[in-house]
């Protein structure tokens, strides 16, 4: 069964209080439809990064994202993880600021996860950015995990 590594943003969007702007709400809703409706058969992996984004804030909502995503594994961030994160922020791929969204792609390439599931288009599932995230991932002997948000999955994967 194909991985699907949970970003933080994805408990975060899933627990929030409903927003007042469309697109927000719109996010809101695609991440618990998908979430409730079976994350398209995918198995579900974490690493420390996302529980360590998730358990920050409003206690109340930080127990709510973090038990949204308690039963799931956790992967290693490994040395070749760290390897990965730093290559990506000292290429500029990722600024030192967002250090953790690097981390995120790393662990997820080095353990071969399929998706990587975020609402996070900044640095993450940048369009323009996503060739170079590629190449500096390939480069260090990993594949880049299709990134991709919620809506996007929403689609089920089909097994042929």
């Amino acid at each position: 069964m194909p991985r699907a590594y949970i970003e933080s943003s994805i408990p975060g969007y899933y627990v929030a209080r409903p927003s007042r702007q469309i697109a927000l709400l719109a996010k809101q809703q695609a991440t618990r439809d998908w979430w409730e409706g079976g994350c398209s058969g995918l198995d579900l992996v974490v690493s420390l990064e996302t529980l360590d984004e998730i358990a920050r804030g409003e206690e109340a909502k930080a127990l709510e994202r973090v038990g949204l995503v308690a039963t799931l594994p956790v992967l290693e961030t490994t040395d070749a993880a760290i390897d990965l994160a730093d290559a990506l922020v000292r290429a500029g791929i990722v600024p030192g600021k967002a250090a953790s969204d690097a981390v995120h792609i790393a662990v997820a390439s080095v353990h071969g996860v399929e998706f990587l599931v975020t609402w996070n288009f900044k640095h993450i599932a940048n369009p323009f950015l996503r060739e170079r995230i590629r190449e500096r991932v390939l480069s260090h002997g990993f594949r880049m995990p299709t990134m991709c948000s919620p809506g996007e999955l929403l689609n089920e994967y089909e097994d042929d």
